[in-house]
């Protein structure tokens, strides 16, 4: 079978696309499509279908760096709908980016139940090229079309059909697409658009900017919608010029890396070969927030999931936070009423480690203390078959020491989830000097099952994400002492596009963790080191964030709105001036550039250490547990943007306030 294969038979024309995975877009599939169009004039109808598992499901992306070559694809898609033989499109699977453009020129939609129709370009820094936000608007209507191409909003073939979009829901799309009665109907492009509101599009103009913190592609998309007010030949050319000039912006470069880091980062080399055990039973022990998060995560994979607890009042407790977050999941309509029942049924929660014999796999979710976290495992150790797989879910501890004396070590690794677990992403696997291949691989493929992305990390404090973390944070406090004030630096963090600043973050997870680890620390911390006592104040006078009402900021009657709060620009002016600094002012840039220098330096000592695999394994961890801005790529790839040369000059800034306080990376020396 060709990439795309055309056959006539009584009238009708099958074209016929083939180009796994996902049927893209490529050149060779353009130029196939082209000759389609070109064979079946004369038949009564084309019918345009997909092998495999979906309809088209956008371009090929390992093309966008390279000059576009010929045929275009509005040059195709303009083709099909300008055919003499009307084309059907049958419609399965995923109808995505330049698949939903093919779709729009065809004179027909057939679909199947639960077909997804979408134009995510917006998620890799672009807006369609070939005529998809000049039909968008004409076939799905005005709010279809902008949160399609402006927040990459997946619409189903049902929403699709309410809209006029989708003519024919049917299980047996082949059937529908050669029965569905042909009447004369007028081309999508030339389908008049209904006029707009200027206030209307200014509301959605300011929704669409403060979504997007700092990201320029929805903005971009909500522009070239609108030019669909004009004539389509006069739109779709303008369309098409804004496509191929964001395909070189720094931003479409850093979701185009960002979407195939997380693809390499779920292979690492540590894995190649090995085969994942299988895994059904799950033990969790402690069932906290972080151990119901984890609990409820692995019952939406379809997991069995049993937490052990230290007495009845707890596992009550335990149970009652599983039910609610499975509950929350049924109220906001992730999951129907049947799988919410199976869930609560997969799902116990008891006293003792006997309950954890039969179980394939068993996570810690206790205090992070090392010989509570032991004392867990070696109690499991001793109930369960000693292949069965032992995680600990520390965030700084050292597993060599948590797993000590466990008898086959091979199966033991770190499972670092992020809180809350059922929610956040990230999954940072921890490899020991024992953990064997088949250990890791299960660990990849249990990440894959909870929709996680997993990212490879050797041992150090912090592993890769709460380094990078400690060193951020340091840097920012570096800047306080010299300078700045907490609202600035945060201010300028979320200007850059991070979810929240370094001292808001803080607040929100409580200024006590960062304090036990800076104790933990101090036996190891070198003397050269530059500390800053700000925040150690802080919680000296019991302000440890949000839950206590007061942290870098003031919370005022149960209100989470950070508010600056005098008495702590007193206390950093005074530090200030008790040890003889003289402050001075920074830009929003110099926060920037210099805190950006802080995660990338130490990034990269990270790889060159070998605890993270490469730079991409990095960013992956800012990106989906940090909240760094998916539009920048990470900030070992926001590093390359900047430039090794400024990243150079910013470490020399800190270095020069901070003597003796930065060992530099090679590549930045």
């Amino acid at each position: 079978m060709g990439i795309v294969d055309v056959e006539v038979q009584n009238g009708l024309a099958w074209v016929t696309v083939n180009n796994p995975p996902v049927n893209a877009t490529s050149t060779a599939v353009r130029q196939g499509l082209l000759d389609a169009v070109a064979k079946v004039q004369g038949a009564e109808r084309a019918i345009l279908q997909c092998a495999g598992q979906t309809f088209i499901a956008g371009g090929d992306m390992s093309e966008f760096d390279a000059p576009p070559q010929e045929p275009h694809l509005p040059d195709v898609v303009n083709a099909i709908e300008s055919s003499e033989t009307p084309f059907v499109a049958a419609l399965h699977g995923t109808v995505l980016g330049g698949g939903l453009e093919i779709a729009m020129a065809c004179a027909y939609r057939v679909a199947a139940p639960g077909t997804k129709l979408g134009l995510p370009e917006v998620s890799v820094g672009l807006i369609p090229g070939a005529g998809g936000t000049q039909r968008a608007p004409r076939l799905f209507g005005w709010d279809a079309a902008i949160d399609m191409a402006c927040s990459g909003k997946l619409l189903t073939a049902e929403t699709a059909q309410k809209l006029g979009a989708v003519d024919v829901i049917d299980a047996d799309i082949t059937t529908a697409a050669q029965t569905i009665p042909l009447t004369s109907s007028m081309r999508v492009s030339d389908r008049p658009v209904e006029a707009l509101d200027s206030e209307w599009i200014a509301e959605k103009r300011t929704t669409l900017r403060h979504r997007a913190r700092g990201q320029a592609a929805p903005l971009h998309n909500l522009d070239a919608l609108l030019w669909a007010c004009e004539p389509f030949a006069k739109g779709q050319p303008k369309e098409r010029d804004l496509h191929l000039s964001l395909r070189a912006s720094d931003e479409s470069r850093a979701l185009r890396h960002a979407f195939f880091a997380e693809r390499a980062v779920a292979q690492p080399a540590e894995i190649a070969g090995a085969t994942p055990k299988d895994i059904a039973r799950i033990a969790v022990v402690g069932g906290g927030l972080m151990g119901a998060g984890i609990a409820a995560a692995c019952l939406g994979a379809g997991f069995d999931v049993t937490i052990i607890e230290r007495d009845q009042e707890a596992a009550k407790a335990a149970k009652g936070r599983v039910h609610g977050i499975v509950a929350g999941a049924l109220k906001r309509g992730k999951v129907d009423q049947a799988k919410h029942d199976a869930q609560i049924t997969a799902f116990t929660a008891g006293v003792g480690y006997d309950i954890a014999k039969d179980a394939d796999l068993a996570i810690e979710a206790v205090f992070e203390d090392v010989n509570v976290k032991k004392e867990a495992f070696q109690n499991l150790a001793a109930v369960m078959r000693e292949d069965a797989i032992l995680a600990t879910n520390t965030s700084y501890l050292d597993p060599r020491d948590i797993f000590e004396g466990i008898a086959n070590p091979a199966r033991c690794v770190g499972l670092h989830f992020f809180s809350p677990a059922h929610i956040m992403k990230l999954l940072e696997v921890v490899k020991l000097p024992e953990t064997a291949p088949d250990t890791l691989a299960t660990a990849f493929a249990l990440a894959k099952r909870l929709r996680k992305v997993a990212v490879l990390s050797g041992i150090c404090d912090g592993f890769i994400g709460n380094r990078m973390l400690a060193a951020y944070r340091r840097a920012a406090e570096y800047m306080l002492a010299d300078g700045a004030l907490p609202k600035q630096i945060d201010d300028a963090m979320r200007a850059f596009g991070m979810a929240m600043g370094p001292f808001e973050a803080q607040d929100m997870s409580g200024l006590q963790i960062a304090l036990a680890n800076r104790r933990r620390q101090d036996a190891t911390r070198a003397p050269s080191e530059r500390y800053v006592t700000i925040s150690d104040q802080l919680c000296a006078a019991d302000r440890i964030g949000q839950r206590a009402g007061k942290g870098w900021y003031l919370y005022e009657d149960g209100d989470r709105t950070p508010k600056v709060d005098p008495a702590v620009t007193d206390l950093i002016t005074t530090y200030s001036r008790d040890n003889a600094i003289t402050r001075e002012a920074f830009t929003p840039g110099q926060i920037q550039t210099q805190l950006l220098a802080a995660l990338a330096n130490e990034g990269a000592r990270i790889v060159d250490e070998g605890i993270a695999e490469n730079d991409a394994a990095v960013d992956m961890v800012k990106l989906h547990g940090y909240g760094f801005p998916r539009w920048r790529g990470g900030p070992m790839f926001a590093a390359q943007i900047a430039g090794t040369d400024a990243i150079r000059d910013a470490l020399d800034a800190l270095e020069a306030k901070s003597p003796g306080s930065w060992i530099r990376a090679a590549r930045y020396q």
